[in-house]
Formats: C-alpha cells, structure tokens, sequence
C-alpha cells in the first residue's frame, strides 16, 4: 500500500509539474470587470486560455471548448487556478467567475425550503453565468459555447449543478469539488464528476449525492477524499491540489486536444466506485 501510495504521489508530482511550467509559458490570464445594466450588477471575470489553442480558434481552426468556474463563498474566483490549469492546457477558454460582490446578503441556511433557502442565490449564480457567456461571444466569438463545462466549489458546485438543472442543453459536464446543497442532475448524457471532502464541519445535505445504483447508471464519478472542505482551492496544500488535478485530468481523457499525454491513474484512483483519494 505504501508503495501504492509513493507512485500515486509522484504522478501527481508530474502532473502539478507539467500545469506548473504551462501554466507560465503557455496560458494567458485576463482579469475582466463586466456590467450588467440590467441587474445594476457588476461581473468579474478572469479568462485563462492557452497561447497556442487560442491561435489556433483565432484563424478558424476549430472552437475553443468553455469551462465555466464558479467560486465558493468567500473565495476570490481567481483562487482556482490549479484547476483552471488543468482544463486551458487541454484547450479549454476557462471562464472563472466571481459570483458573489461586497454588499451581497449572507448565505442563510434555512431547512425546509429549496436548496436550504438559498435557491435566490443559485438563480443569482446563473444570471452571472448567462450574462458572462453572452458578452463573451461578442468578444471571444470562436469558442463553444453550447457545450459547457460547468465547474465550482462548495457554494459555487451548487450553482454549477443548478445551472446545469436549468440549463441541461447546454451542458456537456459538471465538476463539484464538494457541493453540499444541490442535488445532483441524474441524466445519462451528462458527464459528472464530484470530489467529496472528509470534513466534519462540511456535511452534505440529505438526497444531494445520487445512490450507487443512480451514479453506475448515468456514470457518474464520486471520488471521496481526506480533504478538508476548505482545501479545494488554491488555498489548499499542494499534494491535495496535485492529486485532485491528476483525477481531474484523467476524467477529461481524450475528449479534448490537449498535446499533454494524460496521466494514467485507473489503477490508483477508483471513478464511479467511491473509491478515495489518499
């Protein structure tokens, strides 16, 4: 086992490793202040797409596929940058946004109602969502957005999962890193992945996560972990990041264009079985 656990560790090595040294030459970053008229509200974003894929999407190649990161409460959006990594090295234009402003109400917990009483936060979450996509296909009109990936963390997995409720014909994936509130969309065409902490300050809600019997039939991927809830950003150690980053990369496979060979980890890590990160 511990020599189980060594190998895992350096293959996560070798992929933090490989994102780190993209991550610097290869990806832009542009932070971008929005507005919605409409709403009175403004919509921070930053992008992070990779040089040369961008180029490429530029002179009519092919699309850019659309990640869309929303953060957890508390969390800046540009606190996520180890997954943004991950998906802009695999030719993905990565949309963070930041779904919560100053002034904004606290979240309330409140039993009994939808989603804990927070449904308005989540309706928020995905006016944001729309509002971002729409003023980017006037600026980045050589990207997919009809097919996306919906990604987040605690508040902002809900708000993923939420959208992707509403939204189910325009989304591709979903990838919580340990949504407690949403329940997950059962629906077989859509791929979803979900890292679960081991945190007992964090609990899931009842109903949210699918029954094994549910996950095996519409394939969906729950990797539970020893993490901390609050680990799931750039705020967490790097082992954790490293390995969430190696899962995430090999749940993508091959459905991108990425140059990156992607790391073999269906020995180490067991997707759609429960099966824990160390």
């Amino acid at each position: 086992m511990r020599r189980g656990l060594t190998v895992l560790a350096c293959l996560c090595t070798v992929v933090g490793a490989q994102y780190f040294a993209i991550s610097k030459w290869g990806i832009r970053h542009e932070s971008i202040d929005l507005f919605d008229a409409a709403r009175q509200r403004p919509v921070s974003v930053d992008v992070a797409v990779r040089r040369d894929y961008e180029w490429k999407a530029d002179a009519g190649y092919w699309k850019l596929p659309v990640a869309i990161i929303s953060n957890g409460n508390t969390v800046k959006n540009t606190e996520y940058s180890f997954l943004a990594n991950v998906f802009a090295a695999r030719g993905y234009m990565v949309v963070s946004i930041q779904q919560d402003n100053p002034g904004d109400p606290p979240l309330v917990t409140k039993v009994g109602q939808p989603y804990v009483g927070r449904l308005d936060v989540y309706k928020k979450g995905e006016a944001n969502i729309l509002f971002a996509i729409d003023q980017l296909k006037k600026r980045d009109p050589n990207a997919n957005y009809d097919q996306l990936t919906l990604v987040g963390h605690s508040n902002g997995g809900d708000t993923a999962m939420y959208f992707a409720k509403q939204h189910p014909d325009l989304t591709a994936k979903v990838v919580t890193l340990d949504n407690l509130r949403v329940p997950f969309v059962l629906n077989d065409r859509m791929k979803i992945l979900s890292f679960r902490s081991d945190d007992p300050h964090f609990q899931t809600d009842p109903g949210v996560l699918p029954t094994p019997a549910q996950a095996k039939a519409d394939g969906i991927d729950i990797v539970h972990t020893k993490y901390q809830h609050t680990w799931m950003s750039d705020r967490g150690p790097e082992n954790a990041k490293e390995a969430i980053q190696s899962a995430l990369d090999a749940f993508l496979g091959d459905s991108t264009v990425s140059d990156l060979r992607p790391v073999d980890t269906s020995n180490l890590i067991g997707f759609n079985k429960g099966m824990p990160l160390p």
